[in-house]
């Protein structure tokens, strides 16, 4: 069986790393695990292509065989679990999302809903819903993921942010920027919002980036720099003081929050109070976001000199 399983992520990747990743084992374990299924069915299921791998003919016919096997087994794992715990509701979140807006709310569910209980499994990786055990996910992206219903939530926006004890003191005007470290986050540019902010900057191509946007405002918080923030993560920090949202540009980002979920679970009463209340939460959110943009317009900004600023 975990021959199998190595085969099956291994499949799914494409990436002999990647796997092992998933199932939180040691690349070796991974690679020794497929090599003794090739010996035992006597065929290659991976060949070397440039710098990863690839299914061969035989490969790609069995990794359908092992899916669809997978794939009923994780069906009727869920179907005894259901009727063994129906209290509990398993969803996946990225870290980000789970530490920056989930667990700040998480109580107002369990006070709404004291019948049921949240089981939550924060991981960077997309779950198979229907090889995991997991009920739904929230996931941040287009939309588009092939097998699931997906029920958008939520858009986001993007806006620097910086505690307010930051050295040099806080910028007046979007050109300032050039003389303070700009925090980086994986696949969200600092570029767009130059744009809109009417700046000339290049795209930070130096100092610290990182690869989850909790851990990116959290630098943020303790004055290493300043962040391009996503609305959706800050939490209470602007409520409780430790980040200021800096100038009145914000832009669009260009993926939006999902609940999804397998078909087979459109009818179920989990989902529905699961769904309700995540669009409560989110509704509420956004006539704070109006309140907070509202407010800001009523001041008056900053004048915005340098328009054509750039780095020395």
């Amino acid at each position: 069986m975990q021959a199998l399983r190595a085969f099956e992520a291994a499949a799914r990747e494409l990436s002999l790393t990647r796997a092992a990743t998933a199932l939180h084992v040691t690349h070796g374990a991974i690679s020794h695990q497929i090599k003794a299924l090739e010996d035992d069915l006597g065929v290659r299921l991976f060949e070397r292509a440039g710098r990863g791998i690839r299914l061969t003919d035989e490969g790609e016919r069995f990794a359908v065989r092992v899916r669809a096997a997978f794939g009923e087994l994780s069906a009727g794992v869920q179907e005894i679990g259901e009727r063994a715990n129906p209290r509990r509701i398993r969803v996946s979140v990225t870290p980000s999302f789970a530490a920056r807006w989930l667990l700040p709310r998480i109580g107002r569910f369990t006070a709404a809903h004291p019948n049921l209980d949240l089981d939550i499994s924060a991981n960077i990786s997309v779950v198979d819903l229907a090889r995991d055990d997991v009920d739904f996910a929230v996931r941040y992206g287009m939309g588009h993921w092939p097998g699931v219903a997906a029920e958008l939530l939520s858009d986001d926006s993007f806006f620097p942010v910086c505690s307010p004890g930051i050295a040099g003191g806080v910028p007046r005007t979007p050109g300032d920027l050039v003389r303070y470290p700009l925090l980086r986050a994986d696949d969200e540019f600092w570029t767009p919002w130059f744009r809109a902010a009417g700046v000339d900057l290049p795209e930070p191509a130096r100092g610290t980036s990182f690869n989850d946007s909790s851990h990116l405002l959290q630098a943020a918080i303790e004055g290493q720099g300043i962040a391009l923030a996503r609305r959706t993560l800050m939490g209470n920090d602007l409520r409780n003081g430790v980040l200021i949202k800096l100038f009145d540009v914000e832009i669009p980002g260009p993926r939006k929050f999902y609940l999804v979920y397998l078909p087979r679970m459109a009818a179920s009463p989990k989902l529905a109070a699961f769904r309700s209340w995540l669009n409560a939460e989110f509704a509420a959110e956004a006539e704070y976001w109006k309140g907070v943009q509202g407010s800001a317009q009523g001041r008056s900004a900053p004048a915005r000199t340098r328009p054509r600023a750039s780095r020395h």
